[in-house]
């Protein structure tokens, strides 16, 4: 398939007359699809019950005539004042009870009835009008589910949470023994008396919390699969896609994923940061694990600057080419940007656009205008394959892991990030997994802190090279410790038990000849039948290997993490996708293709190539 290039396109904020313009520009600027009504509810549907689509019909009209496909949002994201005034109490209400008013985006509690018969009204109309436009290729519901509301605390999501308790546990009986409630008295005899986790005077119960993390990333989710029934329903046969935002804490992928024909993306690395490249590989490649074998859309990512940081620092020239081409390296076949046009109001004004306020006669247009002609006509091979090493990444245990009154506090995101961006500077292509697996396409298996395990016997039954790092295997499902200590699921796999946990700034571990720092956690374990490897400087056991099971009992940094990822690679014979790479240069493999990417602002010599700051080389290996 051709690469889709494009992005956003509002025209309700602009002129009838620019329209035209639009389109004129947008191919010459090589673009070949819009995302069309994501904030439209207003203009589509000035009062209940009364739908003005003519304006929306010569804008899909005049894109068709342009060879401009279009990506159909349903306008759900943002509920029109009128809405609102109707129904105030579609509004969300945060932990300390405070109503979210509009005046911004995304103010709807996501379990509120008037709420979702509204976006239902909206999105029938929308799809039975449209279903058949020779325009639309794929449909696209809401926007950036819980971005900004990702955890609402009203009556509407108490009830609802007390439905899921219900269709979860059966029993206020079984609510009790999962969460532990005769701790702090607060044992409860019916299902009215649960409430989301809304402020309290110390920290809330954590079985409590991780179970009110899982029924909001389902409400979210569920609105999701609302949306895309009525589609179907209405008789529209194109794919279906909502924009995820990389490892969203509040949202887990891993479900939702079974439901999106399309997994889609949007991504804002900090130009600013000169690591912000790891950043967004990461994301890259758990938007492609998501859907084993099929590729995805990265569907925003800011042309130039942003406009919400503190400081919002200009992508460098060449710098968008080089994170868009990462993008389809790692198996996107979209690259989008938000927006089309640069805003004259409002809050994203001073947000880059493809187009800017200053006109055609600009470095973003000409950049954006050299790689819409590049990426013409341009096949890339499926993705998929290519990968021997899988990180275990997963929502539950991030969402376990992620609260208060631990030994220390451990950055989850950070730690699984940190392994990858080992392996990504070693060249050595990843894949994201799920933590119950598969796991027979892969050499080696890396599972950072799994605290918490829902079902262990993939992990433990895996007999290839496995590394299982500190703060793993604690707690069950329900985030309680399981008859027996720690480690009782992975134990016997690593050889070793975990009996306590120490929280410490930094500490070392004598190995290889050398050491290697770490800190966070420093684990007391037990070797049962391992090997040591390494130890810390008070003896202990601090790296084991039973077979070619790896323990560390601690967090390691970045040159640790390093010095280990090619140990482990070395050992597995897991060659990289090109060796002698300088610092701050990536080689990702796509069927046949390497991607060559420089992302420091000097320009390098890899190998036997030679790339401008910024610079990127497709190079098509020999079959």
């Amino acid at each position: 398939m051709t690469i889709w290039y494009g992005g956003d396109y509002n025209p309700e904020q602009w002129t009838e007359d620019v329209w035209p313009q639009d389109v004129r520009l947008m191919r010459r600027a090589g673009v070949n699809i819009a995302t069309v009504g994501v904030f439209s509810w207003a203009r589509i549907q000035p009062a209940e019950g009364v739908f003005d689509y003519d304006w929306l019909d010569r804008v899909l009209d005049l894109l068709h005539r342009g060879g401009i496909a279009v990506d159909l949002a349903t306008g759900t994201a943002s509920p029109p004042p009128w809405a609102v005034q109707a129904y105030p109490d579609m509004l969300p209400v945060n932990q300390d009870g405070v109503t979210l008013w509009p005046g911004s985006r995304q103010h709807y509690a996501p379990t509120s009835p008037d709420y979702r018969r509204l976006a239902t009204d909206l999105t029938r109309a929308t799809a039975r009008r449209y279903r058949d436009h020779p325009a639309v290729v794929m449909w696209h519901p809401n926007n950036e589910l819980g971005c900004h509301v990702a955890y609402d605390y009203s009556d509407h999501a108490a009830y609802a949470f007390r439905d899921w308790l219900r269709d979860r546990y059966g029993t206020i009986d079984a609510v009790n023994e999962a969460w532990g409630t005769w701790f702090w008295s607060q044992h409860y005899t019916d299902f009215a008396q649960v409430l989301p986790p809304r402020r309290t005077p110390y920290h809330v119960n954590p079985s409590a919390l991780l179970d009110f993390r899982r029924f909001s990333s389902d409400a979210l989710r569920e609105l999701f699969r609302m949306e895309k029934h009525i589609i179907r329903e209405a008789g529209a046969t194109q794919p279906v896609t909502t924009n995820m935002m990389g490892p969203h804490r509040p949202t887990d992928y891993w479900a939702w994923s079974e439901d999106i024909d399309v997994i889609s993306d949007d991504s804002y690395p900090d130009p600013a940061d000169p690591l912000s490249y790891q950043v967004s590989a990461f994301a890259r490649d758990l938007m492609r694990s998501l859907k084993p074998g099929r590729s995805w859309i990265l569907m925003e990512q800011a042309p130039g600057a942003v406009n919400w940081r503190p400081a919002n620092a200009a992508k460098a020239p060449g710098q968008m080419a080089a994170l868009s081409m990462q993008a389809v390296g790692r198996g996107a076949d979209g690259v989008m940007f938000f927006q089309w046009r640069q805003a004259t109001a409002g809050s994203e004004k001073f947000h880059s656009a493809m187009l800017p306020h200053a006109g055609t006669e600009t470095r973003t247009y000409r950049e954006i205008s050299a790689l819409g002609q590049e990426l013409s006509g341009w096949q890339p091979p499926a993705p998929g394959g290519e990968a021997k090493v899988a990180i275990v990444f997963d929502w539950h245990n991030w969402w376990a892991i992620d609260q208060t009154d631990h030994p220390a506090t451990v950055d989850y995101l950070a730690t699984v990030r940190g392994w990858h961006a080992a392996f990504l500077d070693l060249a050595v292509q990843v894949d994201i997994v799920r933590p119950d697996g598969p796991f027979d396409a892969y050499e080696l298996v890396v599972a950072p802190s799994l605290y918490l395990i829902r079902d262990a016997a993939a992990l433990a039954a895996y007999d290839r090279h496995l590394l299982v790092t500190a703060f793993s295997d604690v707690v069950d499902e329900h985030d309680r410790f399981l008859p027996g200590g720690f480690t009782t699921r992975l134990g016997p796999a690593l050889g070793v038990s975990v009996l306590d946990f120490e929280g410490v700034r930094e500490t070392e571990i004598a190995v290889f000849g050398g050491a290697i720092a770490g800190g966070t956690l420093a684990e007391t374990i037990r070797v049962d039948d391992a090997e040591i490897l390494g130890i810390f400087p008070d003896g202990r056991p601090a790296l084991t290997r039973r077979g070619n099971a790896h323990y560390v009992a601690t967090l390691l940094d970045g040159d640790g993490r390093a010095t280990v990822a090619r140990y482990l690679i070395e050992r597995a014979d897991i060659r990289p996708v090109m060796t002698g790479l300088p610092p701050g240069v990536e080689a990702c493999a796509r069927g046949d293709l390497i991607t060559l990417i420089n992302h420091n602002p000097e320009p390098v010599q890899a190998g036997e190539f030679s790339l401008g700051p910024y610079g990127y080389q497709v190079i098509e290996q020999a079959p």
